[in-house]
């Protein structure tokens, strides 16, 4: 029994990235967590507190299709994460970590194009860095569509999976949990349309012989 917690940048980031895999583990009898940076709306358009509360409502809803366990939301300014003193995040961070005490911790890609995702990474990385005694023992980054493959890709930040979850018995979880999310999805042939997402999770499980997966890239992994 292992103790899951998903770091993200963004309320819908968690589902898009790792949704089929965090349904996996509950479904295996682990525990999972959820930690937001940020609102993920108030850069977009003039946001009233509604707005921001109709947005965690959707999050608690879409989460709980999962079966995840607690829900964090630390209130940080969208897409404005940059302009936060680096330490700030990371101390703010420690405090989840410290409460939740994972083993396992899924995040975003450090090259994703999205500033939230990246300075989020940079976060975890620091806030887990690897003293003794340190208990978090595997981290993995996953990719967002609209944000990992809209970067100009470089040998230095390409998403390059070294790992994959099957999903095939649970993308239909997947989808279930992102219809709370509806308002951020776009008609294909954006990369955050329902097709996409399904596409991908097809087209990373077709990569590696299977139906369906997600794949995610080894930050870390201590045996």
């Amino acid at each position: 029994m292992s103790v899951i917690l998903v770091i993200a940048a963004h309320p819908d980031d968690e589902i898009l990235g790792c949704g089929g895999t965090m349904a996996r583990h509950v479904l295996e009898g682990d525990t999972v967590h959820v930690v937001l940076m940020a609102d993920g709306i108030t850069s977009r358009k003039v946001a009233e507190e509604s707005d921001v509360a109709d947005r965690r409502q959707y999050c608690l809803q879409a989460l709980e299709v999962i079966g995840v366990g607690e829900v964090a939301f630390l209130g940080m300014p969208d897409n404005r994460m940059d302009q936060l003193p680096l330490l700030d995040v990371v101390q703010k961070l420690e405090q989840q970590i410290s409460k939740f005490q994972p083993d396992i911790i899924f995040t975003h890609h450090a090259g994703d194009l999205n500033v939230d995702h990246r300075i989020t990474h940079m976060a975890v990385m620091t806030a887990c860095r690897p003293e003794p005694g340190c208990r978090v023992k595997e981290i993995y980054s996953f990719e967002v569509p609209s944000s990992t493959s809209w970067n100009t890709p470089t040998v230095s930040n390409a998403f390059i999976p070294s790992k994959y979850v099957e999903i095939t018995n649970t993308l239909d979880i997947k989808m279930a949990a992102l219809k709370f999310y509806k308002e951020e999805m776009r008609p294909f042939p954006h990369a955050r349309s329902t097709k996409s997402v399904v596409f991908i999770c097809h087209m990373r499980g077709a990569s590696v012989g299977v139906e369906a997966a997600e794949a995610f890239r080894v930050e870390r992994h201590l045996r």
